[in-house]
């Protein structure tokens, strides 16, 4: 119990993400779709907390009672697996503090996974090597490997194909949400073929990016899911409606959460508090750069 005691827990962030381009190009024959899409962090992020386990079993829990805490949950997948490549016998006790909205785009449940593989990491010691971090993460999901080093990045393929781009310039972010979950899987079945993007479909977001253009930035925002969304979810629609009044806004991934850039701090309140009065879920944060704990993945 000593040993238990003396074992310093760790600490690890999962940052939300937003898609400044996600441009859906063609089906594949593996029943997924071929990505063109730019990821950018947010400072919103959930925080996993690692204490040492008595056993040898991974014991996971949370603050939101909405969420399985057992095998099905990402974090405890990416912990079994993990624990059963390198072997490691010592449990964990995880501990996840939610903030990020569930089931809102915004792919909370894939940066949890990676901050999982991140902090066990450090936690039981291991060796850090990045391509086997990779290749867990692919498994576990689209989204997991970019969420793994975060920052500004291009996705291919599924989105599991990454690039680092020139860092976003920074943003102001309002986030808000009707209320209700969607389904992706829904939403991209209801994505017809003449609505798919054409493969250079990222070229002016890439152009703006290294230029570090922030009007150029927000005049590239395009998400190929939102006519599918839009069709099934009006509201979403609406809620976009009100949000490009004030400035560059955008459906996050296949919804229902939209983002909302702006360059100032009042901006953003001020479209922040017109949302509350109006009975949305609404969050402010801004985007940023690739986290320190992150960069040995590159």
């Amino acid at each position: 119990m000593d040993n238990l005691e003396k074992k310093t827990p760790v600490v690890e962030r999962a940052y939300a993400k937003i898609n400044l381009i996600l441009a859906v190009t063609a089906k594949r024959t593996d029943g997924y779709h071929e990505l063109q899409t730019v990821f950018q962090s947010l400072a919103l992020h959930d925080t996993l907390t690692f204490t040492a386990n008595a056993g040898e079993e991974i014991a996971l829990a949370t603050n939101n009672p909405s969420l399985s805490a057992g095998p099905d949950n990402l974090i405890w997948r990416a912990a079994e697996r993990l624990k059963q490549f390198y072997k490691v016998r010592a449990g964990v006790k995880i501990y996840l503090e939610k903030r990020i909205p569930l089931a809102a785009g915004l792919g909370g449940g894939s940066s949890d996974a990676a901050a999982a593989l991140r902090g066990l990491v450090r936690f039981w010691q291991l060796p850090r090597e990045p391509e086997v971090l990779w290749r867990i993460a692919a498994e576990l999901g689209s989204d997991v490997p970019y969420c793994l080093a975060g920052g500004t990045a291009l996705g291919t393929g599924r989105g599991e194909h990454l690039r680092p781009l020139p860092p976003c310039p920074h943003f102001y972010v309002v986030l808000a949400n009707p209320g209700f979950p969607v389904a992706t899987a829904e939403v991209y079945q209801t994505l017809r073929e003449a609505e798919l993007a054409p493969t250079a479909a990222v070229a002016g977001m890439l152009q703006a990016l290294a230029e570090q253009n922030r009007m150029a930035v927000m005049r590239h925002l395009m998400n190929t899911l939102e006519k599918a969304a839009f069709r099934l979810y009006p509201q979403v629609k609406a809620l976009k409606e009100i949000m490009a009044g004030t400035g560059a806004a955008l459906m996050c991934g296949s919804g229902p959460t939209v983002f909302s850039l702006l360059p100032t701090v009042t901006a953003a309140t001020a479209l922040q508090e017109t949302l509350w009065r109006q009975g949305y879920q609404v969050w402010l944060t801004e985007t940023m750069q690739q986290p320190e704990g992150a960069k040995w993945l590159m």
